[in-house]
């Protein structure tokens, strides 16, 4: 028997697995399956089970699950309740995924692993300069002027600090007061090593003890109390990490130090010192937790480098802009722009929003959106990115996109994304820390009783030191680290040079890629088509007539072709033809052309495949004609009336320049390139000389290139495919890594994973290089995290002893914990210096 549950609450796959886990319990269920994504379990029992049965086991396993018959059937509550997002200057996400997409709207500690949320960067604290007075600060204007209380000069308002800085900050004031206590726990501690301890002729070592006791309460219950909440939290809700060990291991060396000064009675002999004191731990609790605290710090200050790329996008946004308004420059705040506004952009200022050129020529180093260092040239008509910096030409645009809708906005915004989703291999990781606490205990247990067994006297001491050190060094955090760390700063890197990565799987996918498919136009050529002649093949169809019929048609169209001939049309002034003609019933059929109906006649334009479908025959005399263009690498569509080719036009698109470097430089390590095109054979063969390309295949309709990918795959091929068409689209989504040309559709961007600013094949070449590195120090990162905790773990529990008499302290053992995670972090950031 099976049944359908839908569980709330889960968030990520070790919530999964513990809902899995906490239904095995039940007596009568057989199997179950977790599915995250719907958010279901299905359940095979033995005979039916009421439901109630169910969610008591989840309730009594601490609540934090419900089970329900289907998503309907849930409390009203939990059907309202929604993921929290965040609000304001930022979203906060844990560092490490562990719920994850999950975002907050405070500072805080992640629920499931208890590390400190980070601020997700964005463009909201960047975008709007405010004013404020000195003498009353409640007093807050847009723009700057006199206070309305005190008349005094309103002076720029200063943005409030960022939640890593505040975090930072938090953690220094409370290292300070750590080390300021901690210091002379240690001293005391440590004049036990001198002969004949002077401290003892001030007074007995009992009393030293209660002054250890004394200064460790501020450590415990202020700086470091945070370890113990998160410790509890992690025990309650059985999401077993870091803090877990630590909470036990210098919890128990606290406790143990406080109820020996209450009660040395208890304790055999060997616990105690010359003087009949117990012999107590307090310099190990406070040392073990400042030193965890200055773990903390160095992570929280090295967070803030992992999302540096983010942080130099903003500061391309400007806070002002130039406006004109009625023939007159007004400055607004940017946050004020509108849009089809007309802004004025002066020689050396940054760019406000996105739009097109009106008046003026000029060059615009775009470097900080593509990654390429040359200005590019701009004139009327031509458009322009938010975020870019103007050269010596002053000129005029029109705002086309404004607020999130800019490109820069996006760019950001996917790679905030992107930082927060999680890579495949980031499972592996999982899995290892779902066991790896419980182990850790165990063996600290084991440790324990073996010391205790078969230690030298005293045997307990060494027992209990050992055991503690075993429980301290273990870090499963530096695994957990090991993937969002590389895929945080790789994604912000990516940004930098013009590839925007939508999610971490890509990333990874990317670097088993074997098979690149490309199409041919806006990817190997510019994408922008020019007309090189107008044909006619019946004499009462002139020229002209035949531009009038097909710019009508194409008036509808957002093909690159069609927009070639539009503006080829306007250049012959047909506009007036144009309007006599009476346009209805378009229809754009994809990898083929467009059809309608012109003054009461069935117009069809495009490819053979279109005057098939058109019912019109394409004679051997137009094919010889269109011949002669085609092999010449040219695009040849005809233009049929009724059932009958009337006339055709002949367009060009210049293959893009590096276009044959970047194939060339694909092919050099091992990526086999094949080239997909709607165009016919002949072109397709003229295109694939100039490229040395050797695989190619013409004629190719949306189907037809969706079903090469689905063959490739199926033959073991790793697709990635690069298309900048709506006819791409499928493709792109079916292949294993989509690339869109960031110069093509929102639908070609929107089908990707990955998109290139720029729209140049060589940025495939750069994503390559790039997924390669990030995946590189990925491995390097949880082989560092396995290797340090499969090494440190044995030498805390004391292997080294019998060989070489030594043992590790656990205050070293957490010196050596708190500086593993803090390598993994400063390992990923050596991505930041990767060349592409």
């Amino acid at each position: 028997m099976t049944h359908i549950y839908h569980i709330h609450g889960m968030t990520c796959n070790g919530c999964a697995n513990h809902v899995k886990n906490t239904l095995l319990t039940v007596e009568g269920v057989s199997t179950v399956t977790i599915d995250l994504e719907k958010a279901a379990a299905t359940i095979e029992m033995e005979s039916h089970i009421p439901i109630e049965k169910l969610q008591a086991a989840l309730k009594n396993d601490g609540g934090r699950y419900s089970i329900h018959t289907s998503a309907d059937h849930q409390p009203a509550e939990l059907q309202k309740k929604e993921i929290p997002k965040g609000k304001g200057t930022g979203s906060f996400y844990c560092p490490m995924h562990c719920e994850g997409e999950k975002t907050y709207d405070k500072m805080g500690d992640c629920p499931v692993c208890g590390m400190d949320l980070v601020e997700e960067q964005n463009l909201l604290s960047t975008t709007a300069e405010q004013w404020t007075c000195p003498m009353h600060p409640e007093v807050v204007k847009d723009a700057a002027g006199a206070c309305p209380i005190c008349g005094m000069d309103l002076v720029p308002l200063q943005p409030d600090i960022s939640a890593e800085e505040k975090t930072y900050n938090k953690l220094l004031s409370k290292f300070k007061l750590a080390v300021l206590f901690t210091l002379p726990i240690f001293l005391i501690a440590m004049s036990e090593m001198i002969p004949n301890n002077p401290l003892y002729d001030i007074m007995e070592q009992k009393y030293w003890n209660w002054i250890q006791f004394g200064l460790s309460i501020p450590v415990v219950f202020y700086a470091t109390w945070m370890f113990f909440v998160r410790a509890y939290k992690s025990i309650k809700t059985w999401n077993l990490n870091m803090f877990t060990l630590i909470g036990i291991g210098s919890g128990v060396a606290w406790l143990f130090s406080v109820f020996g000064m209450f009660f040395p009675d208890f304790f055999p002999a060997q616990f105690k010192t010359a003087s009949g004191a117990v012999h107590v731990y307090f310099e190990a609790a406070t040392v073990i937790l400042t030193l965890v605290l200055l773990g903390q710090l160095l992570e929280a200050r090295a967070h803030s480098k992992t999302n540096s790329a983010v942080k130099e996008l903003l500061k391309l946004a400007p806070n002002k802009a130039v406006k004109i308004v009625d023939g007159e420059e007004i400055e607004v705040s940017i946050d004020k722009i509108e849009l089809n506004d007309i802004l004025k952009v002066k020689p050396g200022e940054k760019i406000p929003v996105d739009g097109e050129i009106t008046e003026g020529d000029t060059s615009i180093d775009e470097s900080m959106i593509t990654g390429e260092p040359i200005p590019v040239s701009k004139s009327v008509g031509d458009s322009v990115s938010s975020g870019t910096i103007n050269g010596n030409q002053a000129f005029l645009f029109q705002a086309k996109k404004v607020g999130s809708d800019t490109l820069l906005s996006q760019i950001i915004q996917m790679v905030n994304d992107a930082s927060r989703s999680r890579a495949p291999i980031q499972n592996l990781a999982d899995k290892i820390s779902g066991y790896f606490v419980p182990v850790v205990v165990i063996i600290s247990a084991i440790t324990f009783a073996v010391w205790a067994i078969w230690g030298p006297d005293p045997v307990y001491v060494f027992a209990f030191v050992n055991a503690i050190a075993v429980l301290i060094i273990a870090c499963p955090c530096a695994l957990g680290l090991a993937t969002p760390m590389s895929v945080m700063v790789g994604v912000g890197k990516g940004a930098q040079n013009g590839i925007l990565i939508k999610n971490a799987e890509a990333l990874e996918k990317m670097d088993k890629v074997d098979t690149l498919i490309v199409d041919k136009t806006g990817t190997i050529t510019e994408g922008k088509p020019t007309v090189e002649k107008i044909g006619s093949f019946i004499t009462h169809f002139r020229e002209s007539k035949v531009l009038a019929y097909i710019v009508a048609l194409n008036n509808n169209s957002e093909h690159p072709l069609a927009a070639a001939t539009v503006k080829y049309g306007k250049e012959q002034n047909i506009n007036s033809a144009v309007k006599e003609l009476k346009v209805s019933d378009f229809i754009a059929v994809n990898g083929k052309g467009v059809e309608a109906i012109i003054n009461g006649e069935k117009v069809a334009l495009g490819n053979p495949k279109m005057m098939a479908e058109a019912n019109a025959t394409i004679t051997d005399q137009i094919k010889n004609e269109a011949l002669v263009f085609q092999k010449q690498g040219k695009t040849v569509s005809y233009l049929s009336v009724g059932t009958a080719v009337v006339g055709y036009v002949v367009l060009s698109d210049k293959i893009k320049a590096t276009s044959a470097k970047a194939i060339k430089e694909l092919q050099t390590i091992g990526i086999a390139v094949i080239m997909l095109t709607g165009d016919n054979h002949d072109t397709a063969q003229a295109v694939a000389a100039a490229l040395n390309l050797a695989d190619f295949k013409a004629n190719m309709l949306p189907a037809d290139k969706l079903k090469e990918v689905e063959k490739l795959q199926a033959n073991g091929k790793v697709v990635a495919m690069a298309g900048d068409g709506i006819n791409d689209a499928p493709a792109l989504a079916k292949s294993d890594v989509g690339i869109a040309m960031g110069t093509g559709t929102d639908v070609a961007i929107e089908s990707a994973t990955i998109t290139l600013v720029k729209g140049d094949l060589h940025g495939i070449v750069k994503a390559k290089k790039l997924s390669n590195e990030v995946m590189k120090n990925i491995k390097q990162n949880l082989f560092f995290a396995l290797f340090y905790n499969t090494l440190g773990v044995p030498i805390a529990a004391g292997v080294l002893f019998p060989l070489f008499g030594i043992l590790l302290s656990p205050m070293i053992a957490a010196l050596a914990m708190s500086f593993s995670s803090v390598s993994v972090i400063v390992s990923a950031l050596r991505l930041r210096k990767l060349s592409l």
